[in-house]
């Protein structure tokens, strides 16, 4: 028996934010062969549920980049940030009026300002909405509306109540980023990391896909030499290193196929299953 970890974003999703019919076809084959496949994702563990039950995919699956796993409907790993260092990169990300997601215990919470911060940053160089297609623009500059998933954040929230997964936060210009993460350096007991180059991510220094990887792994009594990673950003990195057998996708950042044993085609044209046909099934 193996433990198959994917990534979503890059991965297994396409660049359309769809799952291929062969890339479903050949987890469930895995599956069939009484393999496990988890779904290892950056994105909240309520939006990876979603995806999983459009595509009538059951697996375990690691949200927040593997900050918190659920088997079975389950939690049985969870990550969360301390409060001083919650509070430190709330109040610096505030101080700098980033645009950001906070994944929580409670959903996901998001500032009143939100459309307001990302046009501000998106202004210092509007080259930069070349690279994304109308829909994702009217995604990340629309104000997002309160559901029982997303809701606002103001200097009234009561921090304290939350149990803090990530810090999600859009930086969109090289230099930006950079200032922002020499900026969070000083902030103690966290991780940083990135799921591409117009974003930072912020956990607690022990929350990475390696801890949801392992967890899963232990749950099903899997060694990690048998264990096999997917990925193509650095928040991968953690669980690619770790992992038996790590594949990283032809569109992956070069640090990352550098670093990988295998690579795979685009995740536009079914990476994953080829992925699983070439290296894992034979």
């Amino acid at each position: 028996m193996k433990l198959i970890a994917i990534d979503l974003d890059g991965t297994l999703l396409s660049s359309r934010m769809t799952i291929s019919k062969q890339n479903i076809e050949a987890i469930k084959l895995l599956q069939r062969k009484g393999h496990i496949v988890m779904i290892c994702s950056g994105r909240a563990p309520e939006d990876i549920k979603e995806i999983v039950e459009k595509y009538d995919l059951d697996c375990p699956i690691a949200g927040s980049n593997g900050s918190v796993v659920y088997v079975n409907q389950k939690c049985i790993h969870s990550t969360s940030m301390n409060l001083v260092s919650l509070e430190k990169t709330y109040n610096l990300l505030e101080e700098l009026n980033f645009p950001f997601k906070i994944y929580t215990n409670d959903g996901i919470y998001i500032p009143k300002t939100w459309q307001k911060r990302v046009l501000k940053l998106i202004s210092i160089d509007e080259n930069v909405l070349d690279q994304f297609s109308d829909e994702q623009i009217k995604l990340m500059t629309e104000q997002p509306k309160e559901s029982v998933i997303e809701k606002e954040i103001d200097s009234r929230t009561d921090l304290s109540r939350l149990t803090v997964q990530k810090f999600f936060i859009l930086t969109f210009h090289e230099q930006t980023k950079k200032h922002l993460i020499q900026q969070l350096d000083s902030v103690e007991k966290i991780a940083i990391t990135t799921s591409g180059p117009f974003n930072v991510e912020v956990m607690d220094i022990n929350g990475n896909k390696y801890r949801g990887l392992k967890a899963v792994a232990e749950y099903y009594n899997i060694p990690l030499e048998n264990t096999v990673a997917i990925g193509d950003n650095f928040n991968d990195l953690p669980m690619l290193e770790k992992a038996g057998t790590s594949i990283a996708m032809a569109n992956g950042d070069p640090e990352i196929k550098k670093r990988c044993h295998y690579h795979t085609l685009t995740n536009d044209k079914d990476g994953v299953a080829f992925a699983i046909e070439k290296f894992i099934l034979t």
